[in-house]
């Protein structure tokens, strides 16, 4: 893959187009039905090959940015107002220029694996230990998910010491380590909410919460990352594609 260097992180020149046209669509440049520029346009534009920039194009689909239409070319298709948390691109991808805050409530920590972890570990994993870190997202104010995350401890230097508050963790570890975030494996169940996460997201005392157990796969062979995700349905429905 080609890639552009930026400091010393290295981006790939698909992920650097990306993000220019995932930009124009959420700042409006772009607007719902519109066309976007014909892929020999974009080659012409930003030098790149046609692979790379169909490789853009793509991604922009697969997060649900554009619909490609055989003939016509890429047209922008808005995201609904709901929450990409099943989206492969992260929750702070999918909501786009609303409000999100990320608060801290721990720190990420180095720790050894829970015993009853809720997938089956690698024994490289097991040996390596995971990073731990509990988030609360709000959305325009409103507590909607409390995302406990599991990260194996395999070649992540000083990730402990990173600042997490109102960022990213996709962008993060795309930006800092080059994981990108491929796919995975989720289960998804109503449950009754603990009383620290009914505090957490305010809900009301006999309301459910919808709960994720989630395996995800990056483009570094044998890492995954895990999470346990509450999420606050009330307002807001959660939607992605993956």
């Amino acid at each position: 893959m080609i890639s552009v260097t930026v400091g010393a992180k290295a981006i790939p020149q698909y992920r650097r187009l990306y993000e220019v046209l995932r930009k124009h669509i959420l700042d409006g440049v772009y607007k719902e039905g519109d066309l976007l520029p014909s892929e020999n346009e974009l080659c012409q534009l930003h030098g790149m090959t046609r692979p790379t920039v169909r490789q853009s194009l793509s991604t922009l689909a697969n997060d649900g940015y554009i619909r490609k239409h055989q003939g016509k070319g890429s047209i922008v298709h808005n995201l609904p107002r709901e929450i990409g948390i099943l989206s492969v691109s992260g929750t702070t991808s999918a909501v786009g220029d609303r409000d999100l805050k990320t608060r801290i409530i721990v720190k990420p920590v180095l720790m050894p694996w829970p015993d009853d972890f809720m997938f089956t570990l690698s024994l490289l994993e097991k040996e390596s230990g995971c990073i731990y870190m509990e988030r609360v997202r709000l959305l325009e104010d409103v507590p909607i998910i409390y995302d406990i995350s599991y990260i194996p401890n395999i070649n992540l230097p000083r990730i402990t010491a990173r600042q997490f508050e109102n960022k990213s963790l996709f962008r993060i570890l795309r930006d800092s380590y080059h994981i990108e975030i491929k796919g995975g494996d989720q289960r998804l169940k109503a449950i009754p909410a603990s009383a620290r996460i009914r505090r957490s997201l305010n809900l009301k005392k006999d309301q459910p919460v919808l709960h994720l157990e989630r395996k995800m796969e990056t483009n570094k062979p044998g890492l995954f990352l895990y999470s346990s995700i509450f999420c606050n349905t009330e307002k807001y429905s959660i939607f992605g594609r993956f």
